[in-house]
C-alpha cells in the first residue's frame, strides 16, 4: 500500500461516522486557557502585545484624541491615512494632513504617508493578536500594510476576547481578515531580525477604556 493510499484510508475512516453535511463535527479543544476576569484578560493582551514589540498605550475615551495627536507628532508624521468610517474626533488633536482611503490609492502614494490610524474587529489576549476585517474604521488592507507607522485603537473591553476560538465566532470568514501580532518582522538564515518588510515597522496599540465594564471579555461577550 502506498503512502497516498494509507492517507486516503485514514481520511475515509475519519469521515465514516459523519452521516451528512448537517452532522456537526465535534471540536473538543479548550475555548480558552484558564478563567480570567475582564481586567486580567486586558492585562494579558497588553503583555502579549508588548512581547511582540508593539507599543501599548492605555487611555480613556476622553483622552484618546490627545494621545493619537501625540503619537503622530512623536513619529514626525506630516500625513495620516484615514479609513472612511474612522470617527473624526479621534484625529481632533493632530494637524497632520488627512489622506482618505480610496480604491485608486497606489502603494507609492501610501508609502509617502507618515502614519495610519484605524480601529479593529477584535483583539485576542492569549496570542497578542489584533484582527482587522476591512470595516469602515479600518479601511482597505493596503492602508495598514504600506505606511510605516500604524496606530490601532482597541475598545476595551468590548473588542477583547481571550482566545482564537472566541475571536472566530465574531469574524466573518468572507471578509478580508488581517491578523497582526506585533510590527512586521522577518529574519534571514542568520536570524538577523528585520522589521517593516511586510507591513508597518512600528505598531502602536491604544487600549481605550470606554466600553461596558460588565462585559465578560474572557467569555467573548460584547
Amino acid at each position: 500500500m502506498s503512502s497516498r493510499e494509507r492517507i486516503l484510508g485514514r481520511v475515509r475512516r475519519a469521515l465514516a461516522e459523519v452521516r451528512d453535511e448537517d452532522t456537526p463535527v465535534e471540536r473538543p479543544y479548550l475555548r480558552e486557557h484558564g478563567e480570567r476576569s475582564v481586567p486580567e484578560t486586558v492585562d494579558l493582551l497588553a503583555e502579549n502585545l508588548a512581547d511582540y514589540r508593539a507599543l501599548v498605550h492605555r487611555c480613556t475615551a476622553d483622552e484618546l484624541a490627545a494621545l493619537i495627536g501625540r503619537l503622530v507628532a512623536e513619529h514626525g508624521s506630516r500625513s495620516v491615512a484615514v479609513p472612511t468610517g474612522l470617527p473624526p474626533e479621534w484625529l481632533a488633536s493632530t494637524e497632520a494632513e488627512r489622506v482618505p482611503d480610496r480604491a485608486g490609492s497606489t502603494s507609492h502614494e501610501l508609502d509617502r504617508v507618515g502614519s495610519v490610524v484605524t480601529g479593529c474587529a477584535v483583539a485576542i489576549a492569549e496570542t497578542g493578536t489584533i484582527v482587522l476585517d476591512g470595516g469602515p474604521d479600518q479601511g482597505r488592507r493596503r492602508l495598514t500594510l504600506v505606511p510605516d507607522h500604524h496606530i490601532c485603537v482597541v475598545r476595551v473591553p468590548d473588542q477583547v476576547v481571550s482566545s482564537v476560538p472566541q475571536a472566530l465566532e465574531r469574524l466573518d470568514p468572507a471578509r478580508p481578515l488581517t491578523w497582526i501580532s506585533g510590527p512586521s518582522a522577518t529574519s534571514d538564515i542568520e536570524l538577523d531580525r528585520v522589521e517593516g518588510v511586510h507591513g508597518p515597522r512600528t505598531l502602536e496599540v491604544v487600549l481605550v477604556d470606554g466600553g461596558s465594564q460588565g462585559t465578560e471579555a474572557g467569555t467573548g461577550g460584547s
